[in-house]
């Protein structure tokens, strides 16, 4: 509203002056028009409302002057706002509202693409077009004093409506869009943690041991609620296991955790738990083969000369656009120090108010325009040079989609993230990090029973009651599912508690990617190679685990893991022939292409594993064996982390914010949080 009442000077001047009939007043404004105009052209801006003031002066001091005329004194009132009318009609039919330049002032370009924004604009724009059109007929109808007094009246409303109604509409749209949806989800469970349960009574029980429920478990346990976690595997941690073989450690997933960082979820999650980060995990190193080159760095800064020698043409773009994903990273985290994590904006509007979500784009302007883009929209922005696009796209294997269909925020809070701050190797092997979250719950007094696959989600009601391991039954006002979505909700309670559409919702979810992993035992020392090789040539990964840590392979020895991304149904079902001579063939394949990077290898195999899709269904009962849950694509929308059902979360991939163990490390931290109310602050955690 300043610049708008800035813009209005040059028109009180007119009609105070003319009102008095005093004719230079129309050259004064003329002058004061002029340089407004001339101003927001050195600030390499543009109000339209000023360009069409110095139009109407420059016309009014020509008919004045040169044409001897004094319409435009004497109809001072009525002719200049029936100008402003016209110019007002004009901006809308253009689909350029007047105001909408002036409101570009205060929000960020990302914002001026929403329709909100436009339709805002619009409906203040004919605010002011009919508040115009009135005064130009007061001027007409009326005289003085009281034209002047009704129209300084109506302009009075039209600057209280444009500065409050803004803030209403966007706060509508902001409950609309992001609030509504889930508002029928918003139930809340209250539960005393001090009154005493019965043998199989919970406080919360958690259906799962990955990732998300072993973070939800075991900061729920430190606060002192009585909690059952449920594991159908003989151990804990799903994807984020381990297993040995002839004296070498395999991870059965993990490769690369992010979040590590000093304002990360994971170190938030292990200082409220009294974990040691260094003891839990190791800074990795990766090199890149790309077009025959090698190319290794271990710090943002030398990644960047790196790139800048490979494309001296695209250096200043290169320096441009990680700062840019810098400050855009920077902002997603900036309101993470209350709960350790980021919200989505539903809970953002929830726990922070309405407000905070409605200024979201203004006080995160980079990270918003992360969210609005797809990756590949973000790469051309800055980028000519194709190469250097596909290079800056290799860790999109993170998240299993393409540039063109991964968005943007996913690719910098996922992939850019490891550039920024580095991707941490688990100490011990992924079974260590898992068991000692499982150590915090025991320690806290919870129970963690594995080799106990849970048959059924109780539903009375629409209300959870608890759960059911063949004929034993756990009694819990809460249970959060880490299971996957689809079979949380289709096998576990049932669709009969359930409406059609909902069913139809999860039914239709589309499963990510999953990958083919060959894990190789080695009689020779490999330790001159990184803890990961990415071969972006071949299309498969390296992950050298006792190159991370020793202690996972015999001295002098090489534990390694191989994997490529794999479709689920390019394999037979389990135990046909068919099945194991296509895993045998995948695996023979997969080995001769590291070969020719590591020559010889086959000849110091001792040791050899390796797992399909159908593997990681099995051993972890995630349908399809996706790796990610479900697809991580634009305009894909997981499950809420609340349910249809009264009592029932989800944590872990399904859900907010998707896969990846910060991912799903962030899930179980809401709702941890949500569980407790939102009264732990991350600041009254900190030691």
């Amino acid at each position: 509203m300043v610049y708008i009442a800035v813009s209005f000077i040059p028109w009180i001047i007119y009609w105070t002056l003319c009102g008095l009939e005093f004719r230079l007043g129309v050259v004064f404004s003329l002058i004061i028009s002029a340089t407004l105009v001339i101003f927001q052209r050195m600030l390499k801006s543009c109000n339209l409302m000023d360009i069409f003031s110095m139009i109407y002066f420059s016309l009014a001091s020509i008919i004045t002057f040169i044409l001897n005329q004094d319409f435009f004194i004497s109809y001072s009132g009525s002719a200049g706002y029936f100008a402003l009318f016209l110019m007002a009609v004009v901006s809308i039919v253009f689909k350029q509202p007047f105001t909408l330049m002036v409101s570009r002032r205060d929000w960020p370009k990302a914002y001026w693409r929403e329709r909100s924004f436009l339709l805002i604009n619009n409906i203040i724009s004919a605010v002011w077009m009919s508040i115009f059109l009135i005064n130009a007929a007061f001027f007409l109808l009326f005289s003085k004093p009281y034209d002047v007094i009704l129209s300084n009246l109506f302009i009075a409303f039209g600057i209280a409506f444009s500065i409050t109604f803004p803030v209403k509409a966007a706060a509508y749209f902001v409950v609309k869009e992001y609030v509504k949806p889930f508002g029928r989800f918003d139930w809340r469970i209250e539960v005393d943690p001090k009154m005493a349960k019965g043998e199989d009574e919970y406080d919360v029980i958690v259906v799962g041991a990955g990732i998300g429920g072993l973070t939800c478990g075991s900061l729920l346990a430190k606060r002192g609620y009585k909690v059952l976690v449920l594991e159908q595997h003989y151990q804990v941690g799903g994807y984020c296991s381990s297993f040995k073989r002839r004296g070498f450690t395999f991870n059965a997933g993990v490769e690369d955790v992010s979040g590590l960082w000093e304002k990360g979820p994971l170190t938030y999650l292990l200082r409220e738990l009294g974990l040691n980060r260094e003891d839990l995990f190791v800074k990795n190193v990766a090199r890149f083969i790309f077009k025959g080159k090698r190319i290794e760095a271990k710090s943002l800064e030398e990644y960047v000369e790196l790139l800048s020698k490979m494309f001296p043409h695209e250096r200043e773009n290169i320096l441009a656009f990680f700062d840019d994903a810098r400050k855009a990273y920077m902002e997603c985290y900036s309101d993470a120090e209350a709960y350790g994590t980021p919200l989505p904006p539903e809970l953002i509007a929830k726990v922070f108010g309405v407000k905070k979500l409605v200024d979201y784009p203004r006080e995160h302007p980079h990270f918003y325009d992360w969210m609005n883009k797809s990756f590949k929209q973000k790469l051309d922005e800055y980028f000519s040079d194709e190469d250097l696009k596909e290079l800056l796209s290799a860790l999109l294997s993170y998240v299993g989609t393409s540039p063109e269909r991964t968005p943007a925020s996913t690719a910098l809070t996922a992939c850019i993230s490891y550039y920024l701050y580095g991707g941490y190797f688990p100490k011990g092997g992924a079974q260590r990090y898992a068991d000692s979250l499982k150590s915090v719950i025991e320690r806290c007094g919870g129970r963690v029973l594995v080799n106990h696959r849970v048959d059924r989600i109780l539903v009375e009601a629409g209300v959870v009651k608890g759960v059911m391991v063949g004929d034993k039954v756990f009694r819990s006002p809460i249970v959060v599912s880490n299971a996957n979505a689809k079979t949380t909700f289709l096998e576990l309670v049932g669709e009969k508690n359930l409406d059609r559409e909902f069913i139809e919702y999860i039914r239709g979810l589309k499963m990510s990617p999953s990958c083919f992993m060959v894990f190789l035992g080695v009689d020779a020392d490999l330790s001159n190679y990184p803890s990961l090789l990415k071969n972006l040539d071949e299309g498969y990964e390296i992950v050298f685990n006792s190159n991370a840590d020793p202690s996972l392979a015999p001295k002098g020895k090489t534990s390694l893991t191989v994997l490529t991304s794999a479709n689920y149904y390019d394999f037979p079902p389990r135990g046909t022939e068919e099945y194991y001579r296509k895993k045998s063939e995948l695996t023979q394949a997969l080995i001769q292409k590291v070969e020719k990077v590591i020559q010889g290898l086959s000849e110091h195999i001792v040791a050899k594993e390796a797992a399909t899709p159908r593997t990681f269904e099995r051993y972890t009962s995630m349908p399809e064996g996706a790796i990610y849950a479900f697809d991580q694509s634009m305009g894909v929308k997981r499950p809420y982390f609340k349910t249809p059902i009264k009592g029932l979360y989800l944590v872990g991939a399904s859900t907010f914010p998707g896969g990846g163990i910060e991912a799903v490390t962030i899930s179980g931290m809401i709702c941890a949080n949500d569980i407790c109310g939102w009264r732990v602050r991350a600041s009254s955690t900190k030691s």
